[in-house]
């Protein structure tokens, strides 16, 4: 029944899919990898644009489209990894770990080159932001349930390619992770009867691993990350 009541309150909120278009393609088009300007002040710049209701629903269509899209890319390549080898991985939404554990070395990380130009610092780092900073009105204007999962499965498949795909962690990187746990947990509150947490955060915050961390522009060492401390921090607070 409560997603009855969650469905009729939305169905109030007036929404422009024309508006709703022409910002995801300004924000696909306008910003990027290919585009000059350091990485944060671009998200910035991108959420910034995502404003009021049509923007908080391209926020999380960002998230969707590029959780989707790594999904995609991930069955692609185990079933490639088959067709060669005969070995045959599982790819679960809900937990990529153990996929990354037994196949990472024969997996390429896709969250730089997915179809769409959404790229993982940029685009769905604003999104990210503007979801976390605008979640009271999220649970009114859209279903949180999916978007909170889609949060989680891209902290996974972040924290995966760190651990198990040989990914650079550099500030950029330990920004957005940070920024999808803030987010999750402000969209958590939010909701009424949030659902369990996913079983790769539950192991994560079990253990106590830290990460060495790079500057984004290259220029040495910046720091330590501790995944499961922020997350026992955040979101078990």
């Amino acid at each position: 029944m409560r997603w009855f009541r969650l469905g009729a309150s939305r169905r109030h909120v007036e929404h422009d899919p024309g508006q709703q278009a022409a910002m995801l393609d300004s924000v696909r088009q306008q910003f990027g990898a290919h585009v000059q300007g350091r990485f944060p002040d671009q998200a910035q710049a991108v959420a910034q644009l995502l404003t009021g209701d049509d923007g908080l629903v391209v926020a999380a269509a960002i998230v969707r489209e590029f959780a989707g899209a790594a999904h995609a890319e991930l069955v692609a390549q185990v079933g490639e990894l088959y067709r060669r080898t005969g070995q045959g991985f599982g790819v679960d939404r809900r937990n990529y770990r153990p996929l990354w554990r037994e196949a990472g070395a024969q997996l390429r990380w896709p969250l730089f080159q997915l179809p769409g130009g959404l790229h993982p610092y940029i685009q769905v780092a604003a999104a990210v932001t503007v979801v976390g900073g605008q979640a009271r009105r999220a649970v009114r204007v859209l279903d949180p349930y999916p978007l909170l999962a889609q949060l989680f499965e891209v902290l996974d498949l972040s924290i995966a390619g760190w651990e198990f795909g040989r990914v650079r962690v550099d500030t950029d990187a330990a920004s957005l992770v940070s920024g999808l746990i803030r987010s999750a947990r402000e969209l958590s509150d939010e909701m009424n009867e949030p659902p369990p947490l996913p079983p790769p955060v539950r192991e994560l915050m079990r253990r106590n691993n830290t990460i060495d961390v790079y500057d984004s522009l290259g220029s040495g060492f910046a720091g330590s990350f501790n995944p499961g401390r922020t997350m026992r921090e955040v979101l078990l607070a």
